[in-house]
């Protein structure tokens, strides 16, 4: 089922449009006699109406909604600030610790958070995308990352580690599954991970689609985004002696993985400022700020560098493309800004065509940063979005 693009003009209220709810796969925590009976009200109010239950015909989904007493414009606020409360670390590997976080309502529908880079580590922000009475909300720093130990360490550092620290992260939270939500790096880990375990995935909400392909490592790092920001470009390039100049992601490895801290520290610093400058539509000072923090700096260069060395550690270059049939089943948005300079929207759009059953969600009028308020209203109608199909589309 082909549902098309969705470009959503600035400034206009969002409207719910549920796509793809398979009956066998809707989004319940458990199986729970409720749920399963406001899923079986909804299948039948549609089928006395002649409508496929799969449908994404906005006026059909509109009507159940409004039958129901529930509003098809629904909130695309940011939550307010919440604590957590619990955090722990855990420890996943002779070497590694990693740190978590649950906030929002312990009995709530679980859901995770991948955060970016690899190496970004995650925020007290990334907590404000979902309802806190509704989910169960579960953060944590993938291996070198935040919080975690050792810091921007990269031994035992690959995709796979970090798949099984997931799932080792699932088994000590006592979750049976979850929604997975995930931008930048962190879209890339939530297709490997639901890839690997589709049935613990019950939603994937996407953003700043990144497929980690040597044609998009090439478009940001081998002078591509340059030409939309060449200001940011050459102090960047300029770290690096023209002889040198072949392979950037190349030159810098030999800088980060230096003996020196020193050079990895400079080499740190414009690696991640290039990145920061370029993550927003208009100019963000306190996204720039970043690059100045040596701490974030080292782990983010360091380990997003080493990932893109060694190709994500992917089997082949459409690894993720060529997996997708496993996971077609799940009720999935993808959140893309139009102007996108770090993760460009050739990756969405060849993942759009690639899973057209998915709601692929264009805004016209951002960047990359999951900040940028277009993008952030359209993550938090995802997840309320999928709040309604947790519910088994009642109120």
């Amino acid at each position: 089922m082909n549902i098309g693009v969705a470009v959503v003009p600035p400034n206009t209220p969002l409207r719910l449009s549920l796509t793809h709810i398979p009956p066998s796969h809707a989004l319940s925590p458990i199986n729970n006699p409720t749920t399963q009976g406001r899923r079986r009200n909804l299948a039948v109010l549609s089928r006395k109406r002649n409508l496929d239950y799969h449908s994404s015909d906005w006026r059909v989904i509109s009507e159940t909604m409004e039958s129901k007493g529930v509003s098809p414009e629904v909130n695309t606020s940011l939550y307010a600030d919440i604590e957590p409360y619990n955090t722990g670390f855990l420890k996943v590997s002779d070497i590694h610790t990693v740190y978590y976080e649950q906030s929002g309502n312990p009995d709530g529908h679980p859901v995770v958070f991948l955060h970016g880079g690899p190496g970004g580590g995650t925020s007290s922000k990334n907590r404000k995308f979902f309802d806190p009475h509704f989910y169960r909300i579960i953060l944590f720093d993938q291996r070198g990352a935040g919080k975690s130990t050792p810091h921007a360490c990269l031994e035992e550092n690959t995709t796979w580690k970090l798949i099984e620290d997931i799932e080792k992260l699932r088994t000590h939270l006592q979750v049976s599954e979850w929604l997975v939500f995930g931008g930048s790096w962190g879209s890339t880990l939530s297709l490997a991970y639901s890839e690997s375990h589709p049935d613990k995935v019950t939603g994937l909400v996407l953003r700043g689609i990144f497929l980690l392909r040597k044609k998009e490592i090439d478009w940001f790092y081998e002078g591509g985004a340059a030409a939309i920001y060449p200001d940011a470009w050459e102090p960047f390039r300029d770290l690096i002696p023209e002889s040198e100049r072949g392979c950037f992601v190349d030159a810098y490895h030999k800088r980060l993985d230096s003996s020196d801290k020193e050079t990895q520290y400079a080499a740190a610093r414009a690696w991640t400022k290039w990145e920061m400058m370029t993550a927003h539509l208009l100019p963000n000072e306190a996204t720039a700020g970043r690059g100045e923090d040596d701490r974030f700096c080292l782990a983010f260069a360091r380990i997003e560098n080493h990932y893109f060395v060694n190709k994500g550690f992917f089997s082949s270059d459409s690894y993720l493309l060529d997996n997708l049939e496993k996971i077609k089943h799940i009720n999935t948005v993808i959140v893309q800004g139009r102007y996108d300079v770090c993760c460009p929207m050739m990756s969405a759009w060849d993942l759009h065509k690639a899973w057209p059953e998915a709601d692929f969600r264009v805004v016209p009028d951002a960047g990359h940063s999951a900040n940028e308020p277009g993008i952030s209203k359209e993550l938090v109608a995802a997840t309320e979005k999928m709040k309604f199909i947790i519910k088994g589309g009642a109120p």
